[in-house]
């Protein structure tokens, strides 16, 4: 079963904007897609869609083969931004149980749970603090683990590392791919980053200016994962491939 399934799908909002047009993706099972093209051609609002956060105007959207509404409702995928929206109030424990807490998870599998996933993104030694005592990077690790609190099969992700300084970037890549290669985890991802998209995914899906359509769809393979895979002939192919089909 796909994790995503996007079919004749468009977005026309209310003030007449037409931010998609006749969009069909499937994202595999455990596949990292990543979204990429010129700004405002509709790569948030086709995550969105995915995440029932606004309807389609015409076509449908599938989760694990589940109506969007459904999905969202089983919260059956993490949502991850390029701001980590932590509350401030809360330790860093207690911001990623919140998921769990909402589904009424008991006290004792929420803490463990949290645990888990904080020990997974590298700050189980954090778990007390407050999130106004991390750094940017350690809060967007946060955010992440949060996202992946509820085990959910499909990781919806929209810049989340924007913000980030070069060095704090790579080393979340990183760790994002491991923890989808431990979790199974599907991915759609937003990112602007051509390098960012090459080094992440398994495939690449370039979009054309608004209104949004599917232009390119561009399979990476890369010796690795890791600082050599960066300076492999194949990554450096790949930008250049991608870097052209945002060209047309």
């Amino acid at each position: 079963m796909s994790a995503v399934d996007i079919s004749g799908v468009s977005k026309v909002f209310n003030t007449g904007t037409q931010a998609l047009s006749d969009v069909d993706l499937t994202v595999g099972d455990g596949e990292f897609v990543s979204l990429i093209g010129p700004s405002g051609c509709g790569k948030s609002t086709l995550l969105r869609l995915i995440a029932d956060l606004i309807e389609p105007s015409t076509g449908t959207v599938t989760v694990a083969g589940k109506p969007a509404g459904q999905a969202r409702r089983e919260q059956a995928y993490g949502l991850a931004f390029q701001q980590a929206g932590l509350f401030e109030w809360r330790t860093v424990r207690k911001n990623v149980e919140l998921p769990l807490e909402l589904r009424g998870i008991g006290k004792a599998e929420r803490k463990a749970r949290a645990e888990e996933m904080l020990t997974l993104v590298g700050l189980a030694d954090f778990a007390g603090h407050y999130p106004g005592q991390l750094s940017g990077g350690m809060q967007q690790r946060v955010a992440i683990a949060r996202a992946l609190a509820v085990q959910p099969p499909l990781l919806l992700m929209d810049e989340p590392f924007g913000a980030l300084d070069e060095m704090t970037r790579e080393r979340l890549q990183s760790e994002l791919l491991s923890i989808c290669a431990k979790t199974g985890t599907s991915t759609v991802f937003v990112t602007h980053s051509i390098s960012e998209a090459v080094f992440l995914s398994d495939r690449v899906v370039v979009m054309s200016a608004r209104p949004g359509r599917i232009t390119a769809s561009i399979e990476v393979e890369l010796p690795s994962r890791d600082d050599a895979g960066r300076q492999s002939p194949a990554f450096f192919d790949k930008i250049t491939e991608v870097r052209k089909a945002l060209r047309g």
